[in-house]
């Protein structure tokens, strides 16, 4: 199949607007619709993935958006069958003493992918401009220096060959306190709250006005930004991925045969000497 050439972020021909992608007012999605649909798109995000190790291509994908928005979610649909030698997730942690006197994106520079390989950021440099500039973890004269800079970085990133594909997941706050009430009533979810966390519940307004601010002035060209309705997580993650491989060529990559000759004996039993055995089965 002839290579279609990589494109990244919406189709619109206009910078000044960022695409939009969502739910347009459908029914929640049940599980097994959900699992239905994904599995098809996830044998597309294999071939995607061969595609990129052949021509040994770099992909980004940031995923920002509110708390409770789905982040990790779509990260795990995304990447839970690829191999996990060339797909990885960065969640990076609040910046080291050493790092804090570091250029901003010097910690982030590090985890960027090598030939063949695929990134997703489970928030990214973009902590700066939201939750940072929100809690006051930077000043407004670092925020603003984030804004000019964010652009031209990204510029050197693409100028280089990467693929970067830049998504906010967006929800609205009665889904947020929904999904906040059941982190804290299920303690399998409960680390996902902190002190931050609660604060985001306050802060509501003053977070979507960061995030206008941060899109207005990073939206660009060559880095744009989709955003994608998660108000439905199941909707949210098959419309991001869908957007994803649509924005990556659709090339099949020509498979090796494997020769796989049946067994010339019957199959073997573990064994063990000594007094090492398996646990016992539950």
């Amino acid at each position: 199949m002839a290579m279609k050439t990589p494109k990244t972020g919406n189709t619109s021909k206009s910078s000044k607007s960022h695409s939009n992608v969502g739910c347009n007012g459908k029914g929640k999605l049940s599980k097994s619709e959900y699992l239905e649909r994904l599995a098809p798109l996830q044998l597309e995000l294999n071939t995607a993935a061969q595609w990129l190790q052949q021509t040994g291509q770099r992909l980004v994908v940031l995923i920002e958006g509110r708390d409770t928005a789905g982040k990790g979610g779509v990260i795990s649909a995304l990447s839970e069958t690829l191999n996990p030698r060339q797909c990885r997730t960065v969640a990076l942690g609040k910046p080291t003493e050493p790092e804090r006197s570091q250029w901003y994106f010097q910690r982030y520079v590090a985890h960027l992918p090598s030939a063949g390989e695929i990134a997703l950021f489970d928030r990214s440099w973009y902590n700066r401009a939201g939750v940072e500039a929100v809690m006051g973890f930077c000043s407004p004269e670092q925020t603003a220096s984030f804004l000019k800079q964010a652009p031209v970085f990204e510029k050197l990133l693409v100028d280089d060959g990467i693929l970067l594909f830049k998504y906010w997941l967006t929800v609205d706050q009665a889904q947020q306190e929904e999904r906040f009430t059941e982190r804290l009533a299920d303690p399998l979810k409960r680390w996902k709250l902190s002190p931050i966390d609660l604060d985001a519940r306050r802060l509501y307004k003053q977070y979507g006005e960061a995030r206008e601010r941060m899109l207005k002035a990073t939206h660009s060209r060559h880095a744009p930004w989709t955003l994608v309705d998660f108000n439905d997580q199941r909707r949210g993650r098959l419309t991001l991925i869908r957007h994803l491989l649509d924005h990556l060529p659709d090339v099949r990559v020509p498979q090796a045969r494997i020769k796989f000759p049946a067994l010339a004996h019957k199959p073997l039993l573990e064994k063990f000497s000594g007094k090492l055995k398996p646990l016992p089965s539950l």
